[in-house]
Parts: C-alpha cells; structure tokens; sequence
C-alpha cells in the first residue's frame, strides 16, 4: 500500500523543474499599479503551465514545493522576496491560489481527456488564473483591513494580464501535449489507474 503512494523519480523530477519554472518566472520582478500592495508579475503563469502539462496532483505539488522553499527563506518571489514574512503580507491569498489553481486546471485538463483540444486547455487556463483571484482578492481584503469591494476594484489591474498569461500558458501547454500526447496529464493519469489495477 505505501509503494502506490510514491512518486517516480521521473514525476519528482518534473515537480521540481516547474517549481523552478515558477522562481524563473520572478526574475523580470514585478510593479505596483495604481497603489496595489501585491505586484503584478509573471509568476502566476507558472501554476497555469504546471496544471496544464502535470496535471492535478503534480502540477499543486511543484507549487507546494516552490511555497516551502520560499518560506525557507529562498528569494524566488519577483523582487527577491522570500521567507515566512511574506506570508503574512497581502500576496499571501495569491500564494495560496498558486496551489489551488493549479490543481483546477489540472483537473479540467485530465476529465478532458487523453487529446484535450486547444479550448479545453485554454478553459483550464482561464479558470485557473479567475482561481488565484478569487482566493488572493478576499485574503488581501483581509489581511490589508480594506472593504473587498475596494479591494476588487483595485484587483482589476491583473485582470488583463492575467488573460493573457492564460491564453499564452494554454497555447503554449497544447502545443507541448500535441508534441507529447504520452506525456498529457490524462494519459499518465490512465496509466497510474492500470498499474494500480493490475496491483
């Protein structure tokens, strides 16, 4: 029972590399519009793009893994942030939807199935980025002692950018399962059941 629960090494490796993705995607840094605490910065690409190639369950891992080595002090957040302190601050809710979004769209891309189309990964996608908002919006509200409706409005700065990096991780993450349609999260997701059948 306890061997079915592992990772192989080739899963833990890939885990690894998107939440390497994840740090890289902070290098550019990030800015503050119209006096937002939380930056708009690519780094909320890297869940889309993790979801989308990994799947559920690996695409959340590689973001659980980015979140513990930031809190282990590493500076991987755009600007060189890291350590537990941010996760006391505004972008915290943002943080936490990195997981969660990444794990939706890896769910809609698995029930897609093993050939999803373009419009299924794109869907995935765009319901992954609305994710990490409607987490980040309400915890930022909190955190910050403002009025979600203050908090919304000041939120519709990312929305645009947002779009985009989900259209731009949806295509790009299509293009690579047309390349590598064995590596499509549902076909990995279907030969993890028949092992687990044949168990």
């Amino acid at each position: 029972m306890a061997g079915r629960s592992r990772l192989p090494a080739a899963d833990l490796a890939r885990i690894a590399a998107f939440a390497a993705l994840t740090a890289v995607l902070g290098l550019p840094g990030g800015f503050n519009l119209f006096g937002n605490a939380v930056p708009v910065t690519l780094q909320s690409m890297g869940p889309l793009l993790a979801g989308a190639i990994l799947g559920s369950r690996r695409g959340a891992l590689s973001q659980l893994l980015f979140l513990a080595l930031v809190a282990a002090g590493l500076p991987l957040l755009a600007g060189g942030r890291g350590g537990l302190g941010v996760f006391a601050g505004p972008s915290v809710g943002y943080l936490i939807g990195f997981v969660v979004s990444a794990f939706v769209v890896g769910l809609i891309v698995e029930r897609s199935g093993r050939r999803p189309g373009v419009h299924w990964v794109l869907v995935g996608t765009v319901a992954g980025a609305a994710t990490t908002l409607a987490i980040g919006i309400p915890v930022q509200a909190a955190v910050q002692g403002t009025s979600l409706g203050a908090t919304f409005v000041q939120a519709l700065t990312f929305i645009p950018g947002d779009a985009a990096k989900a259209v731009f991780a949806g295509l790009v993450a299509a293009g690579a399962q047309r390349a590598y349609p064995d590596a499509a999260p549902a076909a990995r997701l279907d030969r993890a059941e028949d092992r687990a059948d044949r168990a």
